[in-house]
């Protein structure tokens, strides 16, 4: 084998322009209020179509119907409990 097989690839250069999170926040000691980008407004709407309405929609619900019947079945339990407690 050549050493060139063995040599890790290189990374691609990173993208330091891409922020996800605005850090230039007044008070730090690197704060330069020139940097502000659209004065705090946000980007604009964002539209969904229908299907991607409810792809969203079903997304969440699936999340949350394990801890509402979750929520639900305890009820029951403790309610249950408290029924032969007191009966």
């Amino acid at each position: 084998m050549k050493k060139k097989d063995k040599q890790p690839k290189q990374r691609e250069e990173l993208d330091m322009e891409t922020t996800f999170a605005d850090m230039n926040v007044d008070g730090f000691s690197w704060y330069d209020p020139s940097k502000k980008k659209n004065g705090g407004k946000s980007q604009g709407k964002i539209y969904l179509t229908r299907e991607e309405k409810w792809a969203m929609f079903k997304a969440g619900a699936s999340v949350l119907w394990p801890f509402i019947l979750g929520v639900v079945g305890l009820g029951v339990v403790l309610y249950l409990i408290m029924a032969l407690w007191m009966g």
